[in-house]
């Protein structure tokens, strides 16, 4: 199945009363969210990654390395000068010391600053092959799978954790790497003045052990709890604002604004919890560098008591510990950047690491465009079907209205044929070909659909056409916008197809959206054509416009219309009722209409309503 709006897991209203007023309330609550990796998942996905790119990671350490070195020269020049004044060599001996000092400052601030460049684009290129693996999979993913998770779920992801490990990627990830070498290196230049400033700096690291562990211990399931809360919380919000028509005519609005308000706490409390651990945190980090400090002036003193050292060398030492403190203090800072970016990373990775559609070994091929349903049940809930023992025959080029009230199950049986749902229960054939035989590339091949949810994708108006024919030309193009009326208002744009669209371009309006997805179905040219409710947003002008547009574009393919106006199955060649699950009429408009059933009635209601808007306003 191919969508053309380019929103498979997009729900449209009916669906939403199809899932039924509980589904519709309870929102993520009864939705099974994508997967988190685990850090053994996640450590074997980036393993490769940073291996690709193995030449890029030498330079950064390397260059990384050799400016720390350097400026770990500024605390014995430091302490050569003390030295010096203490004997009282004079000024003339203060000028090369001082012109070192010049040297050190210069050299490290290069490296570091080259360093950190290679560091942020070893982590930003890393990032984007690994987004590009999440959108490849997450575009080959079961639809029936993106929807049960919920669009907030997949959008929080691709939005909001990439944003968090581009952030960290581009900030903390170098200052980690910085402080961490500096750290290795500091200890070594301390052993290297006297071992025992090295062994009584050893007095912090057992505070810092602890602290670390006791932090990460309550940090990672705090950040990762968190990821999860904004996640159920974003996709509450789309939930409720892109169902306000559901919402608003079952009266869940109470419902709904008590859930979002209940997601948003839960968020709210995990963030205040991450930061009541973030202030414990410091404070013990506070009592580490009392202890360290403490200790490594407490030795100098005996040291330079007892002549095993010189001032110089003690004010070296507290000097180099002193220095620790920055890059300590950043780096085990930077472990809750860390753990907040862990968790969005294994949340890529989650995706990333997912199966995707499995295809059969040697897929069938449909003999023509016809569509059967045999036996079809479906059930969104366990024990709560929407659709029961269906059974309806599409002949190759017949155009099929189905018709029921809202919730009937339309729309599910429309994406049980379009292959986004797998059936609870019976099955579907198209072209002869049982759906499972044929497998989800089949299936897309063979029938597009077109809900009422159309997505412009940003970019010339042509390359958004092309998404249906990467190959058409701008003939085929024009003669595509043509056959569904749309090339008059194609030619009034500023600059024609080259037009950009979409996000921060030209603004279509809801009509022209419509006509550029029945255009990319012109060009798709699959044997069968489902329009969910299409002109159903459009308005009274713009879906009779819409719907002669719908009829050229399904012309030469079978069609299934979910009818949202009554005047596209009065045209149909034969019309579906359903009704609680169920075909209960099936026929020709003036049959059904003569039959006195059902669908009559709904036609008699629905003109009544026509009728109504059209009489002209008492002056």
């Amino acid at each position: 199945m191919t969508t053309t709006d380019g929103t498979p897991n997009a729900m449209t209203d009916e669906a939403r009363n199809e899932r039924g007023p509980a589904m519709s309330a309870a929102g993520t609550a009864e939705r099974e969210l994508l997967p988190t990796a685990t850090g053994a998942q996640t450590l074997a996905v980036l393993g490769p990654l940073l291996r690709r790119h193995r030449a890029l990671a030498v330079a950064a350490v390397t260059v990384l390395l050799v400016g720390t070195g350097i400026g770990l020269l500024t605390a014995p020049l430091l302490g050569h000068i003390v030295d010096q004044v203490v004997e009282r060599r004079g000024a003339d001996a203060l000028t090369v010391p001082m012109v070192l000092l010049v040297a050190v400052a210069v050299g490290r601030g290069a490296a570091t600053a080259v360093g950190s460049s290679l560091v942020a684009r070893l982590g930003e290129t890393v990032l984007a092959s690994l987004r590009e693996q999440f959108i490849e999979r997450a575009l080959r993913l079961p639809l029936e799978r993106v929807e049960q998770a919920g669009s907030g779920d997949l959008t929080s992801r691709v939005t909001g954790d990439v944003a968090l490990i581009a952030k960290t990627v581009r900030q903390a990830l170098p200052e980690f790497s910085r402080s961490a070498f500096t750290i290795v290196l500091t200890l070594v230049g301390l052993a290297v003045l006297d071992w025992r400033f090295a062994l009584v700096v050893l007095v912090a690291a057992p505070v810092h052990y602890f602290t670390v562990r006791w932090y990460m211990s309550r940090a990672i399931p705090v950040y990762a709890a968190h990821r999860v809360a904004t996640g159920a919380l974003q996709h509450q919000l789309l939930d409720s604002v892109g169902g306000v028509r559901t919402v608003r005519a079952f009266r869940l609005g109470e419902r709904h604004v008590e859930l979002v308000g209940r997601r948003s706490q839960s968020a709210v409390d995990l963030a205040l919890r991450g930061n009541r651990l973030v202030t414990g945190f410091f404070s013990r980090l506070n009592v580490a560098e009392f202890l360290g400090l403490g200790s490594v002036l407490v030795t100098g003193f005996f040291l330079v008591d007892n002549g095993s050292v010189s001032i110089g060398t003690a004010t070296a030492a507290a000097l180099y510990f002193h220095s620790l403190f920055n890059p300590l203090n950043a780096a085990l800072v930077l472990i809750d950047d860390a753990q907040s970016a862990g968790a969005s990373l294994a949340r890529l990775v989650g995706v990333s690491s997912l199966p995707g559609e499995q295809e059969p070994a040697r897929p069938g091929v449909p003999a023509d465009g016809s569509v059967t349903v045999a036996s079809l049940g479906h059930a969104y809930v366990p024990g709560r079907p929407v659709l029961r023992e269906v059974d309806l025959e599409v002949r190759s080029g017949e155009r099929v209205a189905l018709v029921g009230a809202s919730g009937a199950g339309k729309t599910t049986l429309a994406k049980l044929i379009a292959g986004i749902h797998r059936p609870s229960g019976g099955s579907v054939a198209l072209g002869g070909v049982d759906t499972g035989a044929l497998g989800p590339a089949g299936i897309r091949r063979t029938v597009t659909l077109i809900s009422q949810e159309v997505h412009v994708f940003a970019g010339p108006l042509a390359d958004d056409l092309r998404l249906a024919r990467p190959e058409a030309t701008d003939e085929e193009l024009r003669a595509a916008l043509e056959k569904v009326d749309a090339l008059p208002w194609v030619d009034e744009l500023p600059d024609g197809l080259a037009t950009v669209v979409g996000e921060g371009g030209h603004r279509l309006t809801v009509t022209q959206a419509q006509h550029l997805a029945l255009a990319r179905l012109v060009l798709a040219d699959p044997p069968v054509a489902i329009l969910d409710e299409a002109t159903a947003d459009a308005g009274s002008a713009g879906a009779r416009t819409l719907e002669s547009a719908a009829a050229r574009a399904l012309e030469g393919r079978t069609g299934l219309v979910v009818a949202h106006r009554l005047t596209q199955a009065a045209t149909a060649d034969r019309i579906v009722v359903l009704d609680g699950g169920r075909v209960v009429e099936t026929g020709t408009h003036d049959d059904l209409v003569a039959a006195g059933g059902r669908y009559a009635t709904l036609w008699a209601a629905w003109s009544d309503s026509r009728r109504e808007s059209e009489e002209p306003v008492p002056g």
